[in-house]
């Protein structure tokens, strides 16, 4: 069955989040998802070949690759520092196969043996940006020791043909750090980009804004080079970003604009690193936005979207498929309820004596089942009660912590993709992943835009996804 993008209905593809990822658990097994459909090496022309950095469990890959089996991904990295146990490139393996993946310090793998891709994705670490100069190279600009950015800048710059396309991801304070230099960081990573001949666009989105079940907000980066098919059909920046680019097919936006800015990112990269962003109290860079040849445009907009909005009680498990330790003893749930509390005490430092005043507003307690969830946090396996651990109220009312199903179906991977790790270990690898149906969306874009410009004839989604349409249409009948 082949789908033209045009004409397909995928505002809703989403939905119902639990069919959803009991549905993709099970396809990718079916359709051999961890084996031979993905290997290297088997891309044919029309194939987007991808090589995934900063990978995690794959929701770069998984959120593609539920876009089209027309992304292959060939080549993967991920890589925690200061740990033996190396959980997310393991459930990597597990779900996709390790040919093709890198379980190594990426600073420490040869540009030489990363294979050319047409599209590098990642969500690289936040962290400070700066860049050094160097004595050794007569005023070169190197990036910051254990930067990660900068193995992506150098990986572009020192491939013979690098990726025509970016995708990236980041935390979206990317836009505003640091606090004394607002949006410097994300003028270098600009910058650098202009200099080796990409055009950038950005957004910051929330997923909930977008009808999916959690409030997590990310700046989400996709970047052309400016000689690819797409960089190509990028005239008119701010009917770029409101009706024709990449982001806004993928998440449109109401055309009423505010906090427009234009200017200029000036200088090399190390007067960049010195200068931007000093004596501003606010960052210059808007929450979409797009840069050319260091020209940034850049503006404040408003989400539009008119599907199914998802929420926490939508995804939930029900009470009979929940473990017993999940359950909060009753004895337990004052101190839950403390700590979710507003507080206002007097308090002392145990190391010191020294006595404060501390304050804090109140969070919900229990989690809301008709609204999107909260952000999910690194911290949210284990029963040690929490401030900002979810927690719900079951229907026989009693209070439980989310399963890590639960958590996985929030940032829309399929189920058990995390399982082979403990449930504190699965609660930290999805408050690091990001939110899949994102990617997804994003992916989509992408083929549109290669389509129209006769790139991609047709394309052939696979059956899942015509079983996942199917499921939402007699869903919504």
């Amino acid at each position: 069955m082949s789908y033209d993008i045009y004409t397909s209905n995928h505002t809703n593809l989403c939905e119902p989040i639990s069919a959803y990822s009991k549905e993709s658990a099970k396809s990718f097994q079916q359709y051999d998802f961890f084996d031979t459909l993905f290997k290297p090496n088997t891309t044919d022309k029309e194939d987007i070949r991808v090589i995934e950095l900063f990978a995690g469990v794959g929701g770069f890959r998984v959120g593609l690759e539920r876009a089209s089996l027309k992304y292959k991904t060939i080549w993967s990295n991920q890589w925690e520092p200061s740990t033996k146990r190396q959980d997310a490139s393991m459930v990597y393996c597990e779900r996709f196969g390790c040919e093709g993946h890198s379980n190594e310090d990426i600073a420490t793998v040869a540009t030489k043996d990363i294979p050319e891709a047409d599209l590098l994705v990642g969500g690289f670490p936040c962290q400070d940006y700066s860049v050094a100069t160097t004595l050794q190279r007569s005023g070169g600009i190197e990036g910051k020791k254990g930067v990660l950015w900068w193995q992506i800048h150098r990986i572009l710059k020192e491939q013979p043909t690098p990726p025509k396309y970016l995708f990236l991801e980041n935390v979206d304070r990317l836009l505003s750090s640091p606090a004394n230099q607002r949006g410097r960081d994300f003028a270098i990573i600009l910058a650098s980009l202009a200099d080796l001949g990409y055009t950038v666009e950005w957004r910051v989105i929330n997923a909930a804004e977008y009808g999916m079940p959690q409030r997590r907000k990310r700046t989400y980066i996709a970047a052309y080079k400016e000689d690819s098919i797409v960089g190509k059909q990028i005239d008119d920046a701010q009917k770029w970003l409101l009706t024709d680019g990449l982001m806004a097919r993928a998440f449109p936006l109401f055309p009423e604009i505010s906090k427009e800015s234009q200017f200029s990112i000036e200088g090399t990269l190390g007067e960049v690193s010195e200068n931007f962003g000093k004596g501003m109290r606010q960052s210059p860079f808007g929450k979409v936005g797009i840069m050319r040849n260091r020209e940034v445009t850049s503006f404040d907009a408003l989400p539009k979207f008119e599907g199914k909005s998802l929420t926490l009680g939508e995804i939930i498990l029900p009470d009979a498929e929940v473990p017993q330790e999940f359950y909060i003893d009753a004895e337990e749930v004052a101190r839950w309820e403390y700590l979710k509390g507003s507080k206002s005490e007097e308090r002392t430092n145990k190391t010191t004596g020294f006595t404060y005043h501390y304050s804090e507003g109140k969070m919900a307690f229990p989690d809301a089942l008709d609204k999107a969830s909260r952000t999910i946090i690194t911290g949210e396996g284990g029963s040690a009660p929490s401030r900002f651990k979810h927690v719900i109220l079951t229907s026989d009312n009693r209070y439980r912590r989310l399963t890590p199903i639960e958590l996985e179906r929030l940032n829309m991977f399929p189920d058990n993709h995390t399982k082979g790790c403990t449930d504190m270990r699965r609660a930290f690898l999805m408050g690091n992943a990001l939110v899949t149906g994102i990617v997804e969306k994003m992916g989509l874009s992408l083929l549109s835009l290669l389509h129209s410009k006769g790139y991609l004839r047709y394309f052939h989604f696979n059956q899942w996804v015509a079983q996942i349409i199917a499921l939402a249409d007699a869903t919504r009948g």
